[in-house]
């Protein structure tokens, strides 16, 4: 069996989608390419099956959508995964009855938080095949290569047609009709296998592997690497927290549910990269793991000199470490840039977003890491659908403040967005908060949620977020911390990429 795991090229003005390890969607006019992890654990573990893995990543080639169709077409694949998000779902709809049409006996897969939050929608609005819910997709894609080719069960997680329903498509050209078709009961139309179950060990994973999956395409065009050439690792899925409000990958990967692979084998998987030739890694769990675990792990890249070979960066709650002592272990390590979700400088809105987080906390947290000699960088959002403008600027000081004292390196802002599956969606149905159903306009381009921001409000907040590091004293600082040519080219890159976030949000 050959199995294809797609990114299928979307074409629009709106610019390159970025949807492979995004935990939120968005257009880039000046893309960065993020290794999809657990997909890549997927092709891997399929192919250590043995099965016929294609990489198909047709968005971070760069293909067109006709280059691409005909590429797939040409490489007759038996089963196609694709991992979609709520702003392209649509699309991807149409690109699987397009498929559909160009091979019958093509079998498809989605695969995401999108269709784990709504895995019925999806059957019922395309020719897709199967709908795999949960975010483990590589020990759940081997259960279905296993199932197809060997008849193994079917584990849970799973959503697929009954055998009446495929007969109905088979003799439906046009797949939207089926909507107006009639069953003799609900249990006739979509079978499920139960809940997913995330209880797979994540110790029995190989190392992925870089060559099948095409490392070097996410190796340069990405904003975070500071050395390239860059890659990803995730050691946890996903964070350790696993409740923020707003996060679509909660829906895959749901706090209680918190896994975490040995720090040995993390360590092993390091000296790997470094053999590849990687500069730069991003351990991408959603928050790295904590306590023994970090310590242990630290302390093997001292001892075995990784720390002088490789540059770390990772995620990071703000109160997730509160000893400088541990700061200083990471900068030992080879860590650099610690990622924080900041998110807003309001208590009202941390609360409610289950951030877990005190305002008071920001300020001290952030000023630690920095004295430990890291380099920190803050995400937050705007459009809360409860801020007004006077809110939202608290957060807009509170992130010039900090760049001004140097206590912050850099920022990213976004549009927050209520994703199915997330409770902020549940509370904007609760609430009629939704100015539009439309899933295609989901995607930090306007503002989805009612509140007293308009969407002009919401991007001119959005830039003047970005802009916030412009103070006298923060270019200094960055002009005299040049030390070398990478030093350089990544305040050049730094620049380019910011004036591309400034043009995503532009009116």
């Amino acid at each position: 069996m050959k199995i294809s795991i797609s990114y299928p090229p979307i074409e629009s003005e709106k610019g390159t989608p970025l949807l492979g390890q995004n935990r939120q969607f968005q257009w880039f006019n000046s893309p960065t390419y993020i290794y999809p992890m657990v997909p890549a654990y997927a092709a891997t573990l399929l192919k250590a099956n043995g099965y016929d893995v294609f990489w198909d990543d047709g968005i971070a080639e760069e293909l067109s959508y006709e280059e691409w169709l005909k590429r797939i077409i040409q490489e007759k694949p038996d089963l196609v995964a694709i991992e979609t998000k709520t702003p392209v779902i649509k699309r991807h709809w149409r690109i699987i009855n397009e498929l559909k049409v160009k091979s019958s006996k093509l079998k498809v897969v989605l695969m995401g938080d999108h269709v784990t939050a709504l895995p019925e929608e999806s059957l019922k609005n395309s020719q897709v095949d199967y709908v795999l819910t949960g975010g483990d997709y590589d020990f759940m894609l081997l259960n279905l290569a296993n199932h197809l080719t060997k008849g193994e069960k079917l584990k849970p997680g799973w959503y697929y047609r009954s055998e009446k329903l495929k007969v109905i498509v088979s003799k439906t050209k046009v797949f939207e009709k089926l909507e107006k078709e009639k069953f003799s009961g609900e249990n006739d139309k979509i079978v499920s296998t139960g809940h997913f179950q995330l209880n797979h060990d994540l110790n029995t994973l190989p190392f992925i592997d870089r060559e099948l999956t095409k490392w070097k395409l996410y190796a340069y065009k990405n904003g975070n690497f500071k050395y390239p050439p860059g890659t990803y690792m995730m050691s946890g899925r996903d964070c350790w927290w696993g409740k923020c409000f707003f996060c679509s990958w909660t829906t895959l990967f749901p706090g209680a549910n918190f896994r975490v692979r040995s720090a040995k084998l993390a360590l092993d998987e390091v000296g790997h990269l470094i053999d590849l030739g990687v500069k730069e890694i991003m351990e991408d769990s959603g928050t790295l793991p904590v306590g023994d675990w970090l310590k242990e792990f630290c302390q093997g890249m001292i001892e075995r000199g990784y720390n002088k070979k490789v540059t770390l960066s990772c995620n990071m709650r703000i109160n997730g470490i509160k000893s400088l002592e541990t700061w200083r272990l990471l900068k030992r390590a080879g860590f650099r840039m610690i990622l924080f979700g900041l998110e807003s400088a309001n208590q009202e809105t941390l609360t409610k977003i289950n951030k877990g987080l005190k305002v008071e906390e920001i300020e001290p947290g952030l000023k630690m890491c920095k004295e430990a000699g890291l380099e920190p960088h803050i995400t937050a959002m705007m459009g809360f659908p409860w801020e007004t403008k006077k809110d939202a600027q608290k957060t807009i000081d509170l992130a010039k403040r900090l760049f001004k004292k140097g206590s912050v390196d850099t920022l990213q802002a976004t549009i927050i967005i209520p994703y199915p599956g997330t409770p902020l969606y549940k509370y904007c149905k609760e609430n009629n908060l939704l100015n539009f159903n439309d899933y295609d306009r989901f995607d930090q381009r306007e503002q989805v949620m009612k509140s007293e921001l308009t969407t002009e409000d919401v991007k001119e907040l959005t830039q003047s977020l970005y802009k916030s590091f412009a103070s006298p004293q923060f270019i200094l600082r960055k002009v005299f911390s040049i030390r070398n040519v990478d030093d350089a080219k990544f305040l050049a890159r730094a620049g380019m990429k910011l004036l591309g976030h400034l043009t995503d949000f532009g009116k």
